[in-house]
């Protein structure tokens, strides 16, 4: 579709959401959903441009303002979901407050320098996330393991309300901690700390939207009354570090110093490259588990790839305009479907609210407690925790959630990154671990489980059934590594090494997906010991994949210790002639009367396949006269499945096969068996191929009608040979 007949749409269709019953819920639900963005992204500016950046503390709200603008306005406009609400995300507040205190710089130099690294921040955030989607790689990142996921929310959360208590003055230190409960340290901390857990249980237990725009004036006004019973005048709470300091006397965006990017120094921004990466990852890593959030809270699906490009593009946009990155905000987004406001007008208005406030200045600020801001950060913090550590709590079995507890724990004590890299070990480990318990073997057959298409003789049928256990066959199963391929050999070791060995060992790997190099060197050492101990061994149904490993990993002398075959049939067939001939070879070196007991069991079979042979070629002298003969040469196809002709063939002799759609060979045709048109036993298209030189004669449906008539004697043997081959076969699996 066009940008432009998209932009089309989405005009229209906004224009029809307009004049419809989702324009009040939509103006509701996006005012108080503004507000209330407008409230903790004031936090996520006063705290990212906390400490020796506070003096530029509302340019810096400004800039995280703007960027939740843009976001929101963005993705309400082209994400797949209408009503979608999106801002900054305390995950990645964190990283971004990070970035400031490690700059050894000062005054306007130190502010652009770390708005620019921001900036650059977003813009490769959004870049990455805009390649993902536009390359079509949604499915290759979005399997974040739960405990990583749920361990990083609720580390982030930890760090989160533990910078709220030291953005409120608290002194998190182990020496100092007796000091928190002194009289001057409470009054710092405990106004907002109490707020924050008050808003947070309140949000939890009743869900409306209006509670925090309504508790935030109410906290303020009740702020400011204690400040002036207390005699502390608006300067001396300012000094006191009480209330926000505004230092813009124009709009919050753009800032002033943005006219002066000669003051940026490249060396510290380049010096900020691994924080710059860390935002990309996390960036990455928030967006898969708000999509994933999203999707399962209003329980339908979404397009992963569109949402990762709307989301990049929108935080390039907000990168390259002095913005910040973003993603979907779920507990939001869900909120415009429960109130019926589910359309784009929900984010635009949200947009809006949050634009009205962005450019008429920053003197609202200036009424702001500081406690408000650490308030607002511990309710983001807890419902973090909550989500993240409390309630996967029973859902989770023991081990997983131990790792959702260790990553908390590193991500508090140790640092972010690490917290991530630490869970990812863990979680590999321990699927390694988990992995290395499954079986590959899926099931165990022999020869008497599983028979190949080729038509035997009634001796042989006889020799396999006695010997079917001289074949050890087994199906495989996934992908088989350095984990599981020891218990893999130990199986087959075990079977090589068996008082009565097997004569042949078949491994199927039509389910296995692949192996590594160490599965490969393991094999070898039972190939080896398979070929020492007089034992063959057969390999079916190799993908690419594992007959590229088979081959790169073993030597041309290992490879020829083995057999390789397209499919388990002739695999099965190879083995079959394996266990004949061995048969065959101990016959003759023991001679102990297995013959003679031999022909005893197959007499009647064989008396019985004697006597269908006589009336056959009695039936055949008496068909010459009527239908004409055709021969074809070895590999030559007789019939295949797509044609439309209904005439049967009746072998007279040679061998045929008949293949599927995959060309695998479905059965083996001897003489005196029915070539039918449409085969019984493949639904699919299928082909005969001759095996030899063979001879037809072709019985056109309108020569068996006009037989009927004229000798009717002869059209019934012929339909009783047919209703013969049809439905009662003369090769018995058993006897």
């Amino acid at each position: 579709m066009s940008p432009g007949l998209a932009i089309g749409n989405v005009f229209a269709e906004l224009l029809g959401d307009a004049k419809s019953e989702k324009a009040i819920p939509a103006l509701a639900v996006g005012f108080t959903t503004g507000l209330g963005l407008l409230v903790t992204h004031i936090a996520f500016g006063s705290f990212i441009f906390s400490g020796p950046l506070a003096p530029y503390s509302s340019q810096g709200i400004g800039m995280v303002l703007f960027g939740c603008f843009a976001i929101c306005l963005i993705i309400s406009l082209g994400s797949g979901y209408r009503g979608a609400i999106s801002g900054l995300s305390p995950a990645l507040v964190v990283v971004m407050s990070a970035v400031g205190p490690t700059m050894d710089l000062k005054g306007d130099t130190h502010f652009i320098t770390t708005a620019v690294t921001l900036m650059a921040g977003a813009f490769c955030a959004g870049a990455c996330c805009l390649a993902i989607g536009h390359f079509r790689l949604a499915n290759m990142v979005r399997f974040v393991p739960y405990p990583v996921a749920g361990g990083f929310v609720a580390g982030i959360g930890g760090i989160v309300c533990f910078a709220a208590l030291s953005l409120m003055g608290a002194e998190l230190e182990w020496l100092a901690v007796f000091s928190l409960f002194e009289w001057q340290q409470l009054a710092k901390w405990m106004p907002g700390a109490l707020y924050g857990c008050v808003l947070y249980f309140a949000m939890k237990r009743w869900s409306n939207p209006l509670i925090l725009p309504l508790s935030v004036v109410l906290f303020v006004v009740a702020y400011h009354l204690v400040l002036g019973a207390a005699d502390i005048s608006a300067a001396q709470a300012r000094s006191a570090e009480l209330l926000l300091a505004g230092t813009s006397d124009t709009s919050l965006w753009p800032p002033a110093q943005f006219a002066n990017f000669s003051l940026i120094e490249i060396d510290a921004v380049i010096a900020q490259t691994p924080a710059i990466l860390t935002l990309i990852l996390i960036s990455v890593i928030i967006v898969i588990l708000n999509i994933a959030g999203l999707e399962m809270a209003v329980q339908r699906d979404l397009n992963w790839d569109r949402e990762f490009r709307v989301t990049g593009a929108a935080s390039v946009i907000g990168g390259c305009t002095g913005g910040t990155p973003g993603s979907l905000i779920v507990p939001a987004s869900l909120r415009s479907k429960l109130f019926g406001a589910d359309t784009r007008l929900t984010g635009i208005i949200t947009a809006a609210v949050i634009a009205a406030v962005l450019f008429l200045g920053d003197g609202l600020l200036e009424l702001i407690p500081t406690s408000l801001v650490g308030g607002v950060l511990i309710f983001a913090g807890l419902g973090m925790v909550d989500q993240g550590l409390v309630h996967c709590a029973r859902r989770l079995p023991r081990w997983e959630y131990l790792i959702v507890v260790t990553i908390f724990i590193i991500v508090n004590v140790f640092g972010l990154f690490e917290g991530v890299i630490a869970g990812m070990a863990v979680v590999t480990v321990f699927f390694v671990v988990r992995l290395s318990r499954t079986d590959v073997i899926t099931s165990v057959f022999s020869a008497r489980e599983r028979k190949s298409a080729k038509v035997r003789s009634l001796p042989e049928r006889a020799i396999l059934l006695k010997s079917s256990e001289r074949l050890h066959g087994f199906e495989l199963q996934g992908y088989i590594f350095f984990g599981s391929v020891y218990a893999l050999s130990d199986r087959l070791g075990e079977s090589v090494s068996a008082d009565a060995g097997p004569n042949c060992i078949l491994l199927d790997f039509s389910s296995v997906t692949g192996l590594d190099f160490s599965a490969v060197n393991v094999l070898r050492r039972f190939f080896r010991m398979a070929d020492a101990s007089g034992t063959k061994v057969v390999l079916s149904d190799l993908s690419g994949p594992v007959h590229t490993a088979m081959v790169h990993g073993l030597s041309a002398e290992e490879s020829a210790s083995f057999k390789i075959e397209a499919d388990s049939d002739r695999a099965v067939e190879y083995c079959e002639q394996v266990i004949i001939s061995a048969w065959k070879s101990d016959r003759g070196e023991s001679g102990d009367g297995q013959g003679d007991h031999l022909i005893d069991s197959v007499f009647e079979g064989l008396d019985r396949q004697l006597q269908q042979q006589v009336e056959f070629e009695e039936l055949l002298d008496e068909v010459k006269k009527w239908f004409a003969r055709q021969t074809f040469a070895a590999g030559q196809v007789i019939f295949s499945g797509d044609e439309k002709s209904r005439d049967i063939h009746l072998l007279a002799a040679g061998r045929v096969s008949v293949y599927d759609a995959h060309s695998q060979r479905i059965r083996q045709l001897v003489s005196g068996d029915v070539i039918w048109p449409v085969d019984d036993q493949c639904s699919d298209l299928f082909v005969v191929r001759a095996d030899e030189d063979c001879e037809t004669y072709l019985l056109p449906q309108g020569d068996l009608l006009k037989m009927e008539k004229l000798q009717s004697s002869l059209a019934f043997r012929i339909y009783r040979h047919l209703l013969r081959d049809r439905f009662a076969p003369s090769r018995p699996a058993e006897f």
